[in-house]
């Protein structure tokens, strides 16, 4: 038990160590546009969107931890989505298994003996297992 919540501790350390280099290249970005806006003689210019390459000079694919923060990141909502998905499903079926049961004919007559059939069964199973 210890172990696991050491290693849940250690997931959290990675994420949150993660998200801080992701928001500090991001923020460096930032300030480097919010800079060259000052600089800009043209406004309109400066408001324009980054383009591929400025983004790719920017982020660089070769900076590892980086890409392995992003990675653990990805990671971390992926396996979010998946037991989100998962609990939706449960509570699918939690649903469609209620309906199931409010369907079931309480009046009908087989039923009444096929209940009385198992309540006989495990009845004897219990006598015999308490000699």
């Amino acid at each position: 038990m210890v172990l696991e919540e050491k290693q849940k501790e250690s997931e959290e350390q990675q994420e949150e160590n993660a998200a801080t280099k992701i928001q500090a290249v991001f923020r460096g970005h930032q300030t480097r546009k919010s800079m060259s806006m000052k600089t800009s003689k043209q406004p309109a210019e400066a408001e324009k969107e980054p383009t591929r390459a400025e983004l790719e000079a920017e982020f660089r694919a070769d900076d590892k931890e980086l890409c392995s923060a992003a990675t653990k990141i990805q990671a971390s909502f992926r396996g979010h989505q998946a037991r989100k998905e998962k609990e939706q499903a449960q509570k699918d079926q939690e649903q469609q298994d209620k309906e199931d049961i409010e369907k079931i004919d309480l009046t009908d007559p087989d039923l009444n003996k096929a209940a009385t059939k198992i309540q006989a069964s495990f009845r004897g199973h219990k006598v015999r297992a308490t000699k």
